[in-house]
């Protein structure tokens, strides 16, 4: 095993970022955990649920010991019944990281979440602002008319779109469509298709850790059992208690399934299946986001523990600087 002090000088000390990015269930908390510990390193959270408080079962945030072996930043601080942007995090997440560098301390961004990952490496120009009379109408269409009516018309309008995101999500479906409408090109040709390209704001290097999409499959299917076993339930019913939540965590994977249960809308067993069957969809956008990923140096995970993995990126990253 590399000493801290060798890889802080081979990595060329804390202005240089790794970036450690992979699928939902592949393990990448621990070994986020043991390369920080190899370079002395605080981890930043690039996650699109897991800036949520009172959710750590369902957005799988890091557990107590963990965050004891690892200072993590970025988990937990959004109040679940607010509505928080990408561009919100791009802000947080660099001022978190510039108060690191400043003190001389290496950062680990990790994440499965593209678009946040992209945002804590540069400043994002999402080009196509909101249009509020727009959205309301596309809303009001979306409980009149279904949702089914708004992704076909998604697909009509921007194909490469509606593929990629979740179409059963109506929040992300409007929008998709919103911006579709907006916009002289589309998002699959906009936004999304530029989002690599835009300007890094910090020096990194960038590892995608890769496993076998069936042992994902199954430790997906493992793990939804194991947040119901660890009080996925009573999460969701404290949530309720706090009053409405925002349109993001209502959607959440999870969220929307135990709260259909909870009003009786779904069985136990019903709100289990379709909690795996959208994490294997999430888990698919996520593969497509990494197999376009620019300058990754790519690492297998399949069957290696969470040191060995470790011992290879800071590996990785010392040859980076040779």
């Amino acid at each position: 095993m590399s000493s801290p002090a060798a890889a802080r000088r081979s990595a060329g000390g804390p202005r240089r970022l790794l970036v450690l990015m992979g699928p939902t269930a592949l393990g990448k908390t621990a070994v986020a955990v043991a390369v920080a510990a190899r370079l002395s390193a605080e981890i930043v959270v690039a996650d699109s649920m897991q800036v949520y408080a009172g959710l750590p079962i369902l957005t799988n945030q890091p557990s107590p010991e963990q965050m004891r072996n690892a200072p993590h930043h970025l988990v937990g601080y959004v109040d679940p019944r607010t509505e928080y942007s990408v561009a919100a995090y791009c802000e947080a997440a660099h001022a978190v990281i510039d108060r690191l560098r400043a003190a001389g301390r290496p950062v680990v961004i990790e994440g499965g979440s593209g678009l946040y990952v992209r945002a804590a490496l540069g400043d994002l120009s999402f080009g196509v602002p909101s249009d509020p009379s727009l959205r309301t109408r596309l809303e009001l269409r979306c409980e009149a008319e279904g949702l089914a009516t708004l992704v076909a018309e998604l697909e009509t309008r921007d194909p490469g779109c509606a593929a990629r995101i979740d179409t059963a999500n109506p929040r992300r479906v409007v929008r998709a469509l919103e911006i579709a409408i907006l916009q002289e090109s589309p998002l699959s040709e906009g936004q999304y298709g530029r989002l690599w390209q835009a300007p890094d704001r910090y020096p990194h290097l960038l590892v995608a850790l890769e496993d076998d999409r069936e042992l994902i499959r199954d430790r997906i299917d493992s793990r939804v059992l194991e947040m119901i076993d660890a009080g996925a339930v009573d999460e969701v019913r404290r949530l309720e208690a706090l009053g409405t939540p925002s349109r993001t965590v209502a959607q959440a994977i999870g969220v929307r399934e135990l709260r259909d249960h909870l009003a009786g809308r779904c069985s136990l067993e019903g709100a289990v299946a379709t909690m795996q069957s959208r994490t294997r969809r999430l888990v698919r956008r996520q593969l497509t986001w990494m197999r376009k990923l620019p300058d990754a140096a790519r690492l297998g995970v399949s069957g290696r523990p969470p040191d060995d993995v470790a011992d290879e990126v800071v590996a990785l990253l010392e040859r980076s600087k040779r």
